[in-house]
């Protein structure tokens, strides 16, 4: 059994859309409310946490509701399409709004923006678990988080390179720049990958199973398939997600004023370190991929967490910048890509092929409840305490998910053995 990687690549391109443009929000929303409008940092917080409250419901539900959708474009590419034209639309009102520091305008944009990506980030995500047969999709979902990771750099390039060193700058090229690369992924996804023909072809070749299939050949495993201890598993799991985004997502929401008042860096040069973590992200991927077959998900995942604990306290020693802060972010990306390639596939490895939708919303609903949180917790810490208790407070959650993740039991699923150089086999 081969992975696809040409197709896994092209499935790609609507997660990378998505990171490309939630690189943008965390990093360039925090400063247009404090700059521009001159809010406090757990206000800031609040409305960084009110893309996470509608995500919370937005995600199960339009999750579940693709899983039932049968469209000629599939399942999941309508939503990819309507989702991705309204934020584009939207979001390139944002950059007037903060020029002309209209905060109704800039607030309707931005919840507009918010609802659309609600829209469609899980059937975008399912899309891959659809087309991809149980033991191979570690690798696929390194594939698909390694295209995150392309548009999230690109995106901090674009950052870097495009805005001044101003108090306030126009960031108006920054989202013209991102929402060209968001229509161009997806136009591409229309144009290459055939959901109905695709799924077609898999489950006519045997590498797909559907439910009724799965029926018919053990009835008796598909009502056991959520037994006792799978359903502890999952508890589990979705806690630790819960956990390590409560830590990741503190950093990276507050990392760009974590750099100006720690250590005084002034327009996009905070960008750079995240460009590194992500550019170590984009080059372990496909590895982690690989080592996750072999070692097993979980075994990488707490390898990531260990990693990214380690990170989070280095963080911590730094009291002003150095280039040295470059290498701590590296390994950040690396572990952070190991938590990622394996704890979505996890999750969908206790779904029905029917309900892989329902299961990404889920998988989503913990990811954000985490994130609905920790900014407003950060945030009060931030203001009440002290900026230096960012990276501690990351440790804490970090350390924390280990101790859940030591309890998942069920999620692994490893391909036959076979020789090493048929690891690296395409799919044509």
């Amino acid at each position: 059994m081969k992975l696809n990687y040409k197709r896994t690549i092209l499935i790609g391109l609507a997660f990378m859309s998505i990171s490309s443009f939630w690189q943008l929000y965390d990093n360039i929303i925090p400063l247009i409310l404090q700059n521009t409008f001159g809010l406090g940092e757990t206000l800031t917080g609040t409305i960084m946490a009110l893309d996470n409250v509608l995500a919370l419901f937005l995600l199960p539900l339009f999750g579940a509701f693709s899983d039932k959708v049968n469209t000629r474009l599939g399942k999941r590419t309508p939503f990819i399409i309507v989702g991705t034209t309204v934020s584009v639309i939207f979001m390139m009102l944002i950059p007037y709004a903060d020029q002309g520091k209209n905060f109704i305008l800039f607030f309707i944009s931005l919840g507009t923006v918010l609802i659309a990506m609600g829209l469609y980030r899980s059937p975008a995500v399912a899309l891959m678990p659809d087309l991809t047969p149980k033991p191979l999709r570690s690798k696929a979902n390194a594939i698909i988080n390694l295209m995150g990771a392309v548009g999230g750099i690109y995106t901090l390039a674009m950052i870097s390179l495009l805005i001044p060193k101003e108090i306030n700058p126009n960031y108006t090229s920054v989202f013209f720049a991102v929402a060209s690369l968001m229509i161009i992924a997806v136009v591409l996804l229309v144009l290459t990958i055939k959901e109905n023909k695709i799924s077609k072809e898999l489950k006519d070749r045997g590498l797909l199973v559907t439910d009724d299939d799965a029926k018919g050949e053990n009835h008796s495993n598909e009502k056991s398939h959520m037994t006792g201890d799978v359903k502890k598993s999952l508890i589990f799991i979705l806690a630790s997600v819960f956990l390590w985004f409560t830590a990741y997502n503190a950093v990276t929401t507050a990392f760009s004023r974590y750099a100006v008042k720690v250590w005084n860096l002034q327009g996009g040069g905070f960008a750079n370190a995240l460009m590194v973590a992500t550019g170590a992200a984009i080059l372990s991927y496909i590895p982690i991929g690989i080592v996750s077959s072999n070692i097993g998900r979980k075994n990488t995942i707490i390898i990531g967490i260990i990693m990214m604990s380690i990170s989070y306290f280095c963080g911590f020693l730094f009291v002003e910048y150095s280039p040295l802060i470059n290498i701590v972010f590296a390994f950040t990306g690396i572990g952070w890509s190991a938590i990622n390639v394996n704890s979505y596939p996890m999750v969908v490895e206790m779904s029905k092929s029917s309900d892989v939708g329902k299961y990404t919303g889920l998988y989503y609903t913990f990811s954000m409840s985490a994130q609905i949180l920790t900014p407003i917790l950060s945030g009060i810490l931030l203001e009440n305490v002290s900026y230096r208790t960012l990276f501690p407070y990351a440790v804490v959650f970090s350390l924390a998910s280990l101790c859940t993740m030591l309890f998942v039991k069920h999620g692994d699923s490893k391909p036959p053995k076979k020789g090493k150089l048929e690891s690296f086999d395409v799919e044509d």
